[in-house]
């Protein structure tokens, strides 16, 4: 399998070294939608989807105004999902399924630019969506990125142990090297998603943290206002950071097993992007060797 690390949205909040560790106060902080595009013998999977096509022509509508004032987004077409397919001579049409951590607007805005692709997804997280049941569900999600009734694939805490979390299990109709990683806090039906490339594994961690910081094997730190959002947009504090805990050991004891990453860290989607450079380098020229 062939693996692009994809940004579908910045968001340009201000909050300058309080939300990303570097020099300066005041000024704006960019912030990613690391998404993944996996190449397969069966088509292309989406690993989260970012804002979408619709989050940039109908921002307000699509994403929120509530959204828009907090994270300053960056809607613009070149960073569609759609848009980054073709550029690598893809054919959206190819998506047929799409894994996403969780349906926060950042990550479910570009569901409906597929509407043939099979979703999927933790049962908790599909049934707190599209049917929530108090305020502050229905807050949280925008109905409208589900108006088309997506292709819904979810599933239950059944499954296998994997380096040490439980309930991991494959998907239907995807290859056994794509799991999902329950990782229940930011919402009750959080997931990571762990892709198999090559020698490894990338464990996407969606919003189980937000900045690189934090799973520092060498002492994890995290600005304030950074560690603020996660703690105000967290459904379930105790199991969050039980979560973060398990992630940082991971990091530590299998970093050479083992690449996580959250969904928003810009400093984390330029590492991953010159490794898999250097990895196609070292390839190739050991296919001329």
């Amino acid at each position: 399998m062939k693996v692009h690390h994809l940004n579908c949205g910045t968001m340009l909040p201000r909050g300058g070294r309080l939300l990303d560790g570097q020099p300066g106060l005041f000024r704006r902080s960019p912030i990613v939608c690391h998404c993944l595009l996996i190449e397969t013998g069966d088509g292309l999977v989406l690993v989260d989807t970012g804002f979408g096509t619709q989050g940039v022509a109908r921002p307000a509508e699509w994403l929120g105004r509530m959204f828009l004032a907090m994270t300053s987004p960056r809607t613009v077409a070149e960073e569609t999902a759609v848009a980054q397919i073709k550029a690598l001579g893809l054919d959206p049409a190819d998506v047929r399924h799409i894994v996403v951590t969780h349906l926060d607007v950042d990550h479910a805005g570009g569901l409906a630019d597929f509407p043939n692709a099979v979703v999927h997804l933790r049962a908790k997280e599909h049934d707190m969506a599209t049917s929530p049941s108090n305020l502050a569900e229905k807050n949280r999600y925008r109905a409208v990125q589900f108006s088309h009734r997506p292709l819904w694939s979810s599933y239950d805490e059944a499954g296998d142990e994997w380096f040490g979390f439980q309930a991991v299990r494959s998907l239907k109709g995807l290859p056994p090297e794509i799991l999902l990683v329950p990782l229940s806090g930011h919402t009750h039906g959080h997931t990571g998603v762990a892709v198999r490339a090559g020698d490894g594994w990338l464990l996407h961690a969606g919003d189980s943290y937000l900045f690189h910081g934090q799973l520092d094997p060498a002492g994890p730190h995290c600005p304030r206002v950074s560690s603020a959002y996660q703690s105000l947009l967290q459904m379930d504090r105790h199991t969050r950071l039980e979560n973060l805990a398990r992630l940082q050991e991971l990091a530590r004891n299998h970093q050479d097993e083992i690449k996580v990453f959250s969904a928003h860290s810009p400093v984390e989607l330029q590492a991953l992007r010159r490794d898999r450079v250097a990895f196609s380098g070292s390839h190739e020229h050991k296919k001329g060797q």
